[in-house]
């Protein structure tokens, strides 16, 4: 029997998880025994994964427009086609909802294993829980949700978390995925003391085009496409929440520029033990090709942001930007599909509890 999920909010990380599964499933299709860069693990078949519902506030013909045709990603591949209320990928129907309330969504009439919250409107338990009271067995939140949540997972760290008791997930954020794996790595290796890091992010969907009214943050008020802008930032406390021994380690900025997607952290880590750049290169590297397998990339060629559009792995070690300083001060940059890789890791999330569901 499929795994059923319903997406809620269907914006941008709702629209490249519909688009990311139905790849990820023509891919396997073909190449049903390569999992390479859409899996952390050894290849193990997940139960049949089916978008049964789509809950989202705009009507369905900019749905169906907006699926079959995008900017950043490029046209759909497969057929888009909606009528009487569904919309239809290759024929298959997907009913669209109109819902602000989520005690009217019938999530238990469609009987959903699980909503992938995408709508960013909310990250506490207490809503996440109303969408479980309508019948929907579980919640995958695509953002940092609240300390309360069952479990926070970054794929490829703390994978055994996910247990069959946890309710309400998140997948953390695009950039604690790409963050954590890394840090893990030189923290295992080298002994992590303390670091700033800087998100180099790409324009989002908060900010206009140009000066607008629209935002109580200043900043946000500013043309999205004639300034870096500087915004707050939560990714300390995701790293205090999945490396607890770093509380209070870590300072992070983040900064908005004028590109439209893929974007790239700037680290700075003081280690214990001394080093120099090519050791740091080859601990990455070889971690990249083993442990990280398919979650982390490593790249010697002089690449630029572009490069990385609709790549699904959480980041990229760029090699030729890695300094070591006195020994002990590590300066390195990593790139991230801030939407490709993020929707990728929310169906690794979503494949693994489908998993937990699957009769032994």
């Amino acid at each position: 029997m499929a795994y059923r999920i319903a997406i809620n909010g269907y914006g941008r990380i709702g629209q490249c998880v519909l688009r990311a599964l139905t790849e990820r499933q023509a891919h396997d299709a073909q190449t049903p025994n390569d999992r390479s860069v859409t899996d952390a693990g050894p290849h193990e078949a997940a139960p049949a994964i089916e978008v049964v519902a789509i809950n989202e506030l705009s009507d369905l013909d900019t749905i169906t427009y907006l699926t079959r045709y995008d900017t950043t990603h490029g046209r759909f591949p497969g057929s888009v086609e909606s009528r009487d209320g569904y919309l239809y990928i290759n024929e298959r129907p997907i009913r669209v909802l109109s819902e602000q309330d989520p005690d009217r969504l019938p999530w238990r009439e469609l009987d959903i294993d699980l909503v992938i919250e995408c709508s960013g409107s909310f990250k506490d338990r207490a809503t996440a829980s109303r969408h479980l009271d309508a019948g929907a067995k579980r919640l995958l939140f695509s953002q940092p949700a609240e300390s309360d949540v069952d479990a926070t997972i970054v794929t490829g760290i703390n994978d055994a978390d996910l247990t069959p008791d946890c309710r309400i997930i998140s997948a953390a954020s695009c950039t604690t995925n790409c963050l954590v794996p890394v840090l893990t790595m030189l923290d295992e290796a080298l002994g992590v003391e303390h670091g700033v890091t800087t998100t180099i992010h790409s324009a989002m969907n908060d900010q206009p085009v140009i000066d607008a009214y629209h935002q109580t943050n200043l900043r946000l008020t500013r043309s999205a496409m004639q300034s870096i802008v500087p915004v707050d930032t939560g990714l300390a406390r995701g790293i205090s929440r999945l490396m607890p021994h770093l509380k209070d380690r870590f300072e992070c900025l983040h900064v908005r520029v004028p590109t439209i997607n893929v974007s790239a952290m700037d680290l700075a880590i003081c280690v214990r033990q001394d080093t120099s750049a090519e050791a740091v290169n080859a601990l990455l590297k070889k971690a990249c090709h083993e442990r990280l397998s398919g979650l982390v990339g490593y790249t010697e060629e002089p690449m630029a942001s572009i490069d990385f559009n609709h790549d699904p792995r959480s980041g990229i070690v760029d090699a030729t930007q890695t300094r070591v300083a006195g020994g002990r001060l590590i300066k390195m940059l990593c790139w991230f599909d801030n939407e490709w890789g993020f929707a990728n890791r929310m169906l690794d999330v979503t494949e693994r509890l489908a998993r937990l569901e699957a009769p032994a």
